[in-house]
């Protein structure tokens, strides 16, 4: 179960960076076109639907990597016992909210496939296939948080803590600020 979920959030990653790369290669068809009398008909819909898919894509990932933003100033001065707790409050919070969120989502994406919606710009497709992505990242995202939340019931370091304490043990140059 463990390496599927470690998959999952790879492949979510993945995407992301995917998107971004498309993004970017749209872009500069984009530029050499204009150069060549060439128009790209539909691109700034499709890096707008491309880039909203990165942003969902990543969430997973970036969570378990611990690179989402996190405020770690108060809960690095507890003690251990403190802190699972602090961590079981703030992950049951994050699951709550993430989980209000899938089911909006989940709402919003029925809602356009039922009523037939097509996109405004200059492509038109169902709306529902590209809010797809915005489904399926905050899935993704709310497995991670439940994962971690598992873990620290389990009395297991969760996943964010585990990469963050790994970077300040390999003594990593740079800003670490964002532990503040």
């Amino acid at each position: 179960m463990r390496r599927s979920l470690d998959a999952l959030y790879a492949a979510s990653g993945a995407l992301a960076a995917v998107c971004l790369a498309g993004i970017a290669a749209l872009m500069l068809a984009q530029a050499f076109g204009r150069e060549v009398g060439l128009l790209i008909r539909g691109a700034d819909d499709i890096t707008a639907w491309l880039c909203a898919a990165s942003a969902f894509f990543a969430l997973g990932h970036t969570f378990r990597k611990g690179e989402l933003v996190r405020v770690g100033l108060c809960i690095d001065l507890l003690g251990p016992r403190a802190r699972r707790v602090a961590d079981l409050i703030a992950l049951g919070l994050t699951a709550l909210f993430v989980g209000y969120m899938l089911w909006a989502v989940a709402i919003f994406v029925f809602d356009s496939w039922k009523f037939k919606e097509v996109a405004q710009g200059l492509i038109k497709i169902p709306i529902w296939i590209p809010q797809l992505s915005f489904l399926f990242g905050v899935i993704i995202f709310f497995i991670a948080v439940i994962d971690d939340l598992v873990a620290v019931l389990r009395r297991q370091t969760p996943a964010f803590q585990r990469a963050e304490d790994e970077r300040r043990a390999r003594g990593e140059q740079g800003d670490f600020s964002e532990t503040v």
